[in-house]
This record gives C-alpha cells, structure tokens and sequence, in this order.
C-alpha cells in the first residue's frame, strides 16, 4: 500500500496522478475505527491543502513567475476539483458507516450536502473556472499607472487618493480605475466565460440558476436568497440615508457645492480628509506597521498578541505592496503547521491599518479553532463567522491604536482614523448590497451574459445604494468598479458574508463597550467552536444574533451614527 505523505513539501510538484492514490487508499481501506479513519483522511487533507496554500502564495506574491504560476494552476485546475470528487466519494463512504456525534453533526450536515450536488461533469468546469480566476489575478495584477515618471503598481495611488490637493486626488483616482477601464472588453471576455461555465454547473446539478447553486454549494443552512433580498431593501431603508447624511457632512466640510468621486469614500482608494489635512501616515514601513500591530493585539489580549509575534517571527506575513504582486488581502490557513498567513499591499495609509486588523481576526480565528479542533473538517465554519472574526477585531482594537497603547496615533490622529473607520461602515453596507444584488441579477435575470448589460445594471445599482456623489460623465470609471471587485471573478457569491457579519461584529462591539473584557472573551470563545455549531449559534456565543431586517440593522447603524 502506498504510504501517506508526511509533510506538504512531498506534494509541492505533485500532480494528479500522484495524488489520486492517496485518496485511493482512503477509500478502500476498511473502516473499522471511525476516528482513527477519520483522522488519517484528516491529516492527509492537512497537507495536501497546505501545499495548495503555499503554491497560492507564492504565486499571488509574484504573478509575474511563470513557475510559480504553474504551481498555482497545477493545483487550482488540475488537483482540486478532483480532489473535491474524492471528498465526496469520502463522505459517502462515511455516512454509510451511520457515525454520529455531537462535534461533527455539522461536519456530516456538509458532507450530506455536498454529496447531493455533485456532478461529475462538473469537476473539469470547475477547473476551468479556476484558470479563468487565476487570468483575472494575472491581468489585473499587471495593470499599473505612470506618476511623475515613475512606474507605481495601482495600490500605490491611493496615498494620492488621499491627498488633501484636488487636482491631485483627481488625477490618482482617473489613473487607477481608468486602467481597468481601459481593459474592460479584456475583464469582460473572462468573465463572459465565467458566466457560461458557471450555469452551466448549476444546470448539471438540477438548479435554475447559479444563484441558487452557488447558495446551496456553499452550505448557507441558515438564510437563503430571499434572506438576502430583505438584506438589501433593509440596506435601502436604514443604511442609505445614513449614507446620504455622511455624504452632505462631507460637503460641507470641504466646502463643496458637489463630491465628485475623488472627494469621496470607497475601500478602494485612499480617503481624502474633508478639512484638508496631510493623510495619516501611522508608519514608515511594513516592519512598523507589524511592531504596532503586535503592541495593539496586546492589548485587546496578551493571548493575540502572542499569536501575532509567532506570525512575525515564522515569516508568516506578506505586508508590502510591489510589482506583479496580486491586488487586495487575504489570511489563509497552512492547517498542517497549524499556522495562517496574512497577505496585503500596504502603502503606509490608515486603511493598511484596518486591513491588517481585519486580516489579524481571521488569523486569531485560524489559531483559536486549530487548538479547539483536533480535525480539519471542524475548523472553518463558513465566511459568515469568519468574517465576524475579521470585523470584530477592527473594532475591539480601537481602544489600543493610540501611541499610548504603543499603536499607531497620536490623540487626534486616532479620533480621525476612527471616524474614518465609523464612516466606513455603512459605505461598506451599502457597497456590499449593491453587490450582492448585482450578483442575483448577474444569474437570474437573463441578460447576464451580456456585457453592456451588465454594465447598465451596476450603475443603476450604485445609484441605489450608494448617493451623495456626482458621477457625471464618469460612468466608464463608474463601471470599472465592478471590474476591479475581485469576489466576481475569484469568489462569486462571497459578499453578503461581509454584511452578516459586519451587523455581527457591530454587535460584538456594542457589548464590548458595556465590558471589553467579558466582548473579548466572548469572541474567542466563539472562534474556538471552529465549524462545530450551526451559525446561529456561532453567533450567539459571541453574544450577537443573525440579522436581516429593518429594525436590527437600523438600531446597530444609529450607533454607528451616534458615534459619529
């Protein structure tokens, strides 16, 4: 019998033919102690999922390596879907022996649904949409922008975004969405293909749309489609006039008869301050941004914090922003070292700030729940709760981030980072429904395989949901929104995890206001439960509740406000 690999170095030029057998083995081998079964399926998904992590880091750091690109593809395309074949050949295999236990009622709940959405038909599409993933990250990875002569990658501008000149803001921001502009029939060839490939997916598995697949294939026991359309009509009720009141404080503050986009506020640019003062620069560089951030997860829990310095101290953190580096930030996980690992561009702004506390939460997340959970399966619980991690922590951190604390501002330097942050979160609200409804139109209205459509829609949809701005004679820019958002072409469907969970963290926040430490112990208790719980009450442990209505989101944005 072949023998198991033992590290995810084994694997790293591993190609299909080498790993089938492995799953062979699982699959024939007797099952006559069902954890000790359980645990060498476990350990071996443990390595083969970190040498796909490690092959996706190396080449998200450097689209430009053709190797490294190869890796990624090898894995993404080649190895995955089928491996996800064999995991539900594995689950069926489990399932029949009739097991049951508490701390794997979920783990069984997946296996059962995954199980009947299953095609085979579908395991060379999916590794086709992963090619077409990874062409988006390499073209919009390669886009860049001409400042004073000097060749920037695109995260680059946004200390320009910043700038308290207008001309200056107006001439970064034209620079960085007009080179996806300028690529949009090439963004769009990828994604008339995604479109196809993905109805078709849904088609094979017995579903009339891929709304629906994509709802089902991503376990969402908990809310449905319609969940999410009261989610965005909430959103229109309660978040947009907020919106609409940030936006004409904005105004005036900057003495403005309109904003133009470049004089507003979108997570993709660097913020303009509206009385005119320099950006907030809280650091010099990438190993400052990491020595502070330490100190401050110090201070929300010496446990983090700890958790925070072995991440630095085993090179698990990938800070700056360089040519050829793929755009935005992730954490994610190397299970079989039981360690994460944190990606971003940063540039020296306040949002790099916030990034690397949102990305620290899902790492917090990633130490807490392999501790807990002896097995892979039990640790990731959905995005929902992992964005809980993620948003919560940019929120239990703000009583550390002044230079008293050892953070990153002086007193008035941090009340204006946390307005910034305040004002933030129903722009985020917002942005996410127009998103999210976006993707429902994309995939059930019948005219989401055409492209000026599609276009047509997105603006409509911002108008909705997003106002205060005037976009006149901008619409190309407008439109290059969407085609910079990576979650349509690399994640579909995974957005309206970021709104429960941004109302989750809001409720966390809430309580830790009443008793920090009593919020922090909480939250760490529920990332420690992994996947062994059903969301609601994932949720509940952290002291929140899943919301969707009016009334729950209107109470928790009027905080917001109030803090404001």
């Amino acid at each position: 019998m072949i023998a198991p690999p033992q590290s995810p170095d084994e694997l790293a030029q591993a190609t299909w033919t080498d790993i089938e057998p492995q799953y062979e083995r699982l699959a024939t081998q007797p099952i006559g102690d069902v954890d000790a079964w359980l645990r060498a399926w476990s350990r071996f998904e443990e390595i083969l999922s970190e040498a796909h992590a490690l092959a996706s880091v190396a080449y998200t750091g450097d689209t430009t390596d053709s190797d490294k690109e190869a890796a990624q593809l090898r894995f993404a395309r080649d190895i995955w879907p089928r491996a996800q074949e064999q995991r539900v050949r594995l689950g069926k295999k489990l399932l029949a022996t009739g097991h049951s236990a508490p701390d794997l009622e979920m783990v069984l709940r997946r296996l059962r649904n995954q199980e009947a959405l299953f095609r085979e038909a579908n395991v060379p599409i999916q590794g086709q949409l992963q090619e077409l993933s990874s062409a988006w990250q390499k073209l919009t990875a390669g886009l860049s922008a001409t400042w004073n002569g000097q060749n920037l990658p695109l995260p680059a501008l946004r200390i320009h975004e910043a700038s308290p000149d207008r001309e200056v803001r107006e001439r970064a921001f034209k620079l960085h969405f007009g080179a996806f502009a300028e690529k949009r029939d090439a963004i769009a060839d990828i994604f008339d293909r995604q479109y196809a490939l993905r109805q078709t997916v849904a088609r094979n598995a017995g579903f009339a749309s891929y709304r629906d697949y994509a709802h089902a294939e991503k376990n969402r026991f908990d809310y449905t489609p319609s969940d999410c359309e009261r989610f965005h009509d909430a959103v229109e009720m309660t978040v947009v006039p907020v919106v609409d009141r940030i936006m004409a404080r904005r105004r005036d503050l900057m003495g403005l008869d309109r904003l133009r986009p470049w004089d507003a506020i979108d997570g993709m640019m660097g913020v303009a301050d509206p009385l005119g003062r320099t950006p907030l620069k809280p650091f010099a560089d990438v190993e400052a941004l990491a020595a502070r951030a330490q100190a401050v997860f110090t201070g929300v829990s010496p446990d983090l914090g700890g958790y925070f310095e072995i991440m630095r101290r085993e090179g698990l953190l990938d800070l700056d922003s360089r040519q050829g580096k793929a755009p935005g930030g992730y954490c994610t996980s190397f299970p079989f070292r039981k360690r994460p690992f944190i990606f971003m561009n940063a540039t020296g702004t306040d949002s790099d700030v916030r990034t690397l506390l949102h990305e620290s939460g899902h790492a917090f997340h990633s130490f807490e729940a392999h501790a807990a959970q002896p097995l892979v399966f039990q640790r990731h619980p959905g995005s929902e709760m992992a964005e809980v991690a993620s948003m919560s922590m940019e929120l239990l951190a703000v009583p550390y981030l002044g230079e008293e604390a050892g953070g990153f501002f002086s007193r008035e330097d941090e009340l204006r980072s946390r307005a910034a942050h305040l004002e933030a979160i129903p722009l985020l609200l917002a942005h996410i429904a127009s998103v999210d409804a976006f993707q429902h139109w994309i995939y059930t209205s019948g005219e989401g395989h055409v492209r000026d459509a599609r276009d047509q829609r997105w603006l409509q949809l911002r108008e909705r949901f997003q106002p205060g701005v005037d976009w006149s004679g901008l619409d190309d820019l407008r439109i290059a929104r969407w085609l910079a958002q990576p979650h349509f072409f690399t994640h579909p469907f995974y957005y309206i995890e970021y709104g429960i969970a941004q109302l989750g963290a809001l409720q966390v926040w809430r309580n830790a206001q009443e008793d920090q430490r009593e919020a922090v112990a909480a939250y760490r208790k529920a990332l420690a439960l992994g996947a062994t719980r059903p969301l609601p009450e994932l949720f509940g442990a952290a002291g929140a509740r899943l919301a969707f209505d009016a009334a729950g989101m209107g109470e928790l944005v009027a905080l917001v406000e109030h803090q404001l």
